[in-house]
């Protein structure tokens, strides 16, 4: 590596050491304190830590409110640098991920001007490599390789420990959330206390809500009965260094109270603090209750519950004393309650009311990827919740309970769930929607518990679990699992018949430049669900989804992952050849020209099809073969297609054609085994923010797409066109499939993109009666889109680095639109 910097001379360079080594060796020069080169060497990310920013000069604070640090070996060293804020966009595509190489090609060493002795790298120029690392191919154990530190800082305290780079922040954060524990200063595994309390000078609840005094109470002694998820509250200018809190609710003979945990509290006891677990408490204080909260439903306790004030732990001011009690010192004089559940079952849950909160038990049959929606905060961070669709039987019921399930801060649960596990999820709420089947969300209350981790849980005694097991051995796993998936694109509740249009709708209608900026600023996993109106003027069948880059491709290449994806609006729905007269194509219903594709699965669909019916004459059906430059195969495919008869002139009149996304391999779903296990987890997971040896190195093989619909949607000015996949249920096996409206329809191409499914479902994916609805039979119905305005609910998701998911998730007709 050559130092493209006029003191690059100045220092030698030792031919035994490693590149950093080399390179923090230039960077320490008094000349010199950046330098950039064209000779880059790779080295792989082990290690991507996020944080708050100390600051932002950015006129959009959101898109930089955080910073991150990354760490990279090149199997010699380790060390851990500071990625510029230009580059943050890389992180938020998930193109600059753990796990593989990059090469530096500008960097500089930045010392504190704070504190002396404390300096590190910034990385200012870098470009992603493969997508396997060759570097850590060669290291069995990251963790054994030294730390790189700049001579004369190795007493640095900072440099070494698992703690943000940027002085003024003590602590990380998730890479992709705000709401789980992230880093060593997070403590569980203290033992309870075995001491000896004195509990003849207590007070009980009760007590503290008719004094109200606010300092100097007797000590309490309580159990935990619910606990909620942890809450961030960092910002901007704040000089707090651990914001966080996280609300529990306690519990004596006397009553329930909600207790709040506050600040470095959190790091060391949250984890320690359990439902169920015992509580002596001394030096907390009173304050009256934020009123802006949730709360867990807890009339099933039979206990009164005192709401006007909250038991308040403070790290100072006074420091309040927290005693977690050994269990089997916990005696039955002390009179503290059992805690109660409220198990339900899936026959029952149809007549819940909406919003009641419910505890259910079940065995997992699928688990959707992990995806982030954006939380809507006006201003100050951005802020991601992370969640996953969840289905589950329990026996009493053909239908699955449907879970909702976001973080409910033990990630060590939440990216465990698997198909086949046995499932609690406590304080679960109701959701009851038009035109789907009730399905239960995850509250801020909400604990999740799997196999591995119900040992010892206050539930295990309960009769509703009890039935549960009983059940469940009486079911053989070989036929459960053909009945399981993990992954791919899940969407719910269904769209609903009628779409209303109003202020307060939860779906909503953007117009085209807004629609363009949603695609353009969306981040990795997140999801979005809009509306677009408009006309849809082309419709493409497909055999298999997008592919993934090549091994070797860099990120800043433009690549051909799919022929469909990547050629301009008229090759990739062309009118018929200049040879033919118009005579000549209305004499066939379905063409074909010839050509090759680069997608997986690709064969001949069917024969060309005389004509022999009366043709169309405003649209024709076209049987295409495209081809592309980087094929590494003449795998040929046959590709139908229809267009309306106005949009070879409309393509013509765009300013822009938004045809990046699509549907991929990550869109569809898996069957679950347990061979696989490791690699299904990890591909439905979000990337990890360090990377370890025990990640599976196996890749998720492709699956087998049984075919596609590519739509063109034109915008209702004509000035914007969308690209955008539908993929109707086949199968009643699909996850999707589950309480789908099954009102039958005779599957034209619009009937199928209103109700979303081909009529009717087939038993398994395989079955013969596929042929009932073969794609060109359904596109020679596409004529009655000819100029017919709809309104289309897409699916929007990035899947990572360039993969783009828009997908069309109903249609409505304009007399299927209403306004509120």
């Amino acid at each position: 590596m050559e130092d493209s910097s006029s003191c690059s001379s100045l220092v030698p360079t030792p031919s035994q050491a490693s590149f950093l080594q080399r390179t923090l060796e230039r960077l320490s020069s008094a000349q010199c304190l950046k330098f950039g080169s064209d000779q880059e060497e790779p080295v792989a990310v082990v290690a991507l830590q996020r944080y708050l920013s100390e600051r932002t000069d950015y006129r959009d604070e959101q898109l930089h409110s955080y910073s991150y640090d990354v760490t990279v070996t090149d199997g010699v060293r380790r060390v851990k640098c500071f990625l510029h804020a230009s580059l943050n966009h890389l992180v938020h595509s998930n193109t600059l991920r753990t796990g593989r190489d990059i090469f530096i090609s500008q960097c500089s060493f930045l010392f504190s001007e704070s504190r002396l002795g404390h300096g590190y790298m910034c990385i200012e120029k870098l470009r992603c490599g493969a997508r396997s690392s060759a570097v850590l191919a060669r290291i069995k154990d990251v963790s054994l390789l030294p730390m790189l530190v700049r001579h004369g800082m190795e007493r640095s305290v900072v440099l070494h420990s698992d703690v943000p780079l940027q002085l003024s922040r003590k602590h990380y954060l998730p890479l992709w959330n705000n709401v789980d524990p992230e880093g060593d200063m997070w403590i569980s595994g203290a033992p309870p206390s075995d001491a000896v309390l004195d509990v003849s000078k207590i007070t009980l609840i009760r007590h503290l809500e008719s004094s109200r005094s606010t300092l100097n109470n007797l000590p309490l002694l309580v159990k935990v009965i619910h606990k909620s998820k942890l809450r961030y509250y960092g910002k901007f200018g704040s000089k707090i260094d651990y914001p966080y809190m996280a609300y529990f609710e306690v519990a004596d003979q006397s009553g329930i109270m909600s207790l709040v945990l506050w600040n470095e509290l959190c790091p060391k006891f949250y984890q320690r603090l359990n439902v169920g677990t015992v509580l002596y408490l001394q030096n907390y204080t009173l304050k009256p209750s934020y009123t802006n909260r949730t709360r867990p439903q807890m009339d099933h306790h039979r206990m009164k519950s005192y709401n006007s004030l909250e038991i308040v732990l403070n790290p100072h001011g006074p420091a309040s004393l927290i005693t977690v009690v050994s269990p089997k010192t916990v005696q039955p004089q002390w009179g503290l309650p059992d805690v109660s559940y409220r198990f339900i079952s899936r026959s029952e849950l149809d007549r819940q009311a909406d919003n009641f909160a419910c505890d259910v038990i079940g065995l997992v049959t699928f688990v959707g990827r992990v995806e982030r929606v954006k939380s809507k905060v006006d201003k100050g961070p951005e802020k991601y919740w992370t969640y996953r669709w969840v289905h589950a039987v329990d026996g009493t019921s053909s239908q699955p309970f449907i879970l909702e399930l976001f973080s409910s801060s033990r990630v060590e649960i939440f990216n465990n769930i698997c198909p086949m596990t046995y499932l609690v999820c406590t304080q679960m709420r109701v959701c009851q929607v038009t035109g789907s089947q009730p399905y239960l969300t995850s509250s801020c209350e909400t604990e999740m518990f799997i196999t591995g981790y119900h040992k010892s849980q206050p539930y295990v005694g309960d009769p509703r679990v009890k039935s549960f097991i009983q059940w469940t051995k009486t079911l053989k796993d070989n036929i459960v699992l053909q009945k399981t998936a993990v992954g791919g694109h899940y969407s719910y509740p269904h769209s609903p018949p009628m779409f209303i249009q109003s202020a307060a709708g939860q779906i909503p209608l953007v117009p085209a430049a807004d629609l363009k900026r949603e695609l353009e600023t969306l981040q990795y996993r997140e999801h979005k669900r809009l509306a677009y109106q408009g006309q849809i003027t082309a419709v493409t069948y497909l055999r298999s989804p997008k592919t993934p880059r090549t091994e070797g491709t860099e990120v800043s290449e433009n690549n051909c992952e799919h022929a469909e994806g990547h050629r301009s609006p008229s090759q990739r729905l062309r009118s018929p050849s200049s040879d033919e007269t118009p005579a000549t194509s209305r004499k066939r219903k379905i063409q074909m020209s010839s050509g090759f594709c680069s997608t997986l699965g690709c064969r001949k669909t069917h024969e060309m099809v005389p004509e022999e019916e009366e043709a169309n004459p405003s649209s024709e059906v076209q049987l295409q073969e495209h081809s592309c430059g980087h094929n590494s195969g003449p795998a040929a495919s046959h590709i139908l297609s229809w267009e309306g008869s106005s949009w070879s002139k409309q393509q013509q009149e765009l300013s822009e054609h938004l045809s990046q996304g699509g549907l991929h391999q990550d869109s569809i779903c898996r069957r679950f085994t347990f061979d696989e296990k490791n690699a299904l987890l990890q591909w439905g997971n979000l990337q990890p923010s360090r990377w370890t040896s025990k990640q599976s190195s196996e890749s998720v093989p492709p699956v087998l797409c049984s075919g596609y619909y590519q739509l063109t949607i034109l915008g209702i000015n004509k000035q914007i066109a969308v690209d955008a996949a539908f993929l109707p249920v086949a199968s009643s096996d699909d996850p999707q499939a589950v309480s789908l409206p099954q009102d039958l329809h005779n599957n034209t191409m619009l009937s199928c993109l209103s109700s979303g499914f081909l009529c009717p479902l087939t038993a398994t994916e395989d079955s013969r009666d596929r042929s009932l609805h073969e794609p060109e039979e359904i596109l020679e119905t596409a004529g009655e889109l000819e100029d017919m305005h709809v309104v289309c609910i897409l699916d929007l998701c990035h899947l990572g680095e360039d993969k783009l998911e828009v997908l069309i998730n109903k249609v409505y007709k304009v007399a299927e639109v209403a306004f509120d």
